[in-house]
């Protein structure tokens, strides 16, 4: 653990939300979690979106009409040009590892135009610099993974299977998380910032049967390990199942899982679990429905806690009881509300809230 941060079973976001207005993203935000507020992605925007809210800067991707419903997000590096852009990227990128101050004004800066909700949130806590001080602060980035498999070629092939492609995103997407941790620690609290990787739920797929579990872990190792050298928290958030044990065994800080769907699945590596908590890791429990709207519909906080308990009891042993096992743990919706009915997504915000309330007051 690289920061002063105690859990505690705080309530935090996972980032995306169903408005178009960031400040009213921003209110909502600081309402339901504001222990450890984060910053709002608005998919609504096409920038926003999961592959292009990261992609500048990193020379093999390109971007042709994002704003029309043709528009797409592909991997080219058949430019004439090419080679001379990707030995700027290096360059560029040997200048940050020899000095990570030039970070602020490098290519890895995510610019105000694709992330306006972080630079209106990096405001919003200045301006209350006096008021209730949160415990930590919430970033999040793209995975690499997730990216790799998201971008294609003209013919389809997944920018994974290409080494100079796979390489160039996995820096890419480093020195973007580190660049991020950097500018949150403007607000001079503990931060963290998770790596999303909902492509990680294809891990042992026919789509994906030449990929190795070591090659994916070393990706997110390298992630994670920008993020500390940053002096931050890396987190990882997977919306459903997938091998957890390349995530239990890597350099992350905090597992974000779905447990509303996913528990059983988490829950048969016991033993591995407790491994990670024995280094002091953090989980990050996704006991609140997003996936489905009967789900946000039938359920409450209290049949959600209720939920909470009956799972968590699964994971006791005689040296972690539920006390301690929430004392290493953070309560989250199952994943984004980005795609739901502000209707949901409010409910999705008030339930979070409500269940680290509830499991607070009965066992810390």
């Amino acid at each position: 653990m690289t920061n002063p941060f105690l859990p505690s079973a705080l309530p935090v976001l996972i980032g995306s939300l169903p408005l178009n207005n960031h400040r009213e993203a921003l209110e909502l935000i600081f309402a339901a979690t504001p222990e450890i507020p984060l910053w709002p992605q608005l998919p609504g925007n096409p920038l926003e979106q999961m592959m292009p809210q990261f992609a500048e800067g990193i020379p093999c991707i390109r971007e042709e009409n994002l704003a029309s419903p043709e528009g797409r997000i592909l991997f080219d590096i058949s430019s004439a040009d090419f080679e001379a852009q990707q030995l700027a990227f290096y360059e560029d990128y040997m200048t940050v590892q020899e000095d990570p101050a030039k970070l602020a004004d490098s290519r890895f800066r995510v610019s105000r135009e694709r992330a306006e909700g972080l630079y209106q949130f990096t405001e919003s806590l200045q301006a209350s610099r006096n008021g209730n001080r949160p415990a930590a602060v919430k970033g999040q980035v793209t995975g690499p993974f997730t990216m790799l498999t998201g971008i294609k070629d003209r013919l389809g092939r997944a920018g994974y299977y290409d080494d100079t492609v796979r390489e160039m995103v996995v820096k890419g997407i480093a020195m973007k998380a580190a660049w991020q941790t950097h500018f949150l620690a403007t607000s001079g609290l503990p931060v963290i910032v998770f790596i999303d990787e909902p492509a990680l739920a294809g891990l042992g797929s026919s789509a994906f049967i030449s990929v190795s579990n070591a090659a994916v872990q070393e990706m997110i190792n390298e992630v994670a390990e920008a993020i500390h050298a940053a002096g931050g928290l890396a987190g990882i958030h997977v919306c459903a199942n997938t091998e957890w044990e390349i995530l239990l065994s890597s350099k992350i800080d905090i597992l974000s899982f779905d447990a509303y769907s996913f528990f059983d699945k988490l829950a048969a590596l016991t033993e591995q679990v407790h491994g990670y908590l024995d280094r002091g890791a953090i989980l990050a429990w996704g006991g609140i429905p997003t996936g489905n709207a009967a789900d946000i519909d039938k359920e409450s906080s209290e049949s959600l806690t209720q939920l909470w308990e009956k799972q968590a009891k699964k994971l006791v042993r005689p040296s972690r009881d539920l006390p301690a096992l929430l004392r290493q743990m953070l309560i989250t919706p199952s994943c984004g509300t980005g795609s739901l009915s502000r209707v949901r997504a409010e409910k999705v915000l008030e339930m979070t809230k409500a269940v680290s309330a509830n499991l607070r007051e009965k066992y810390l």
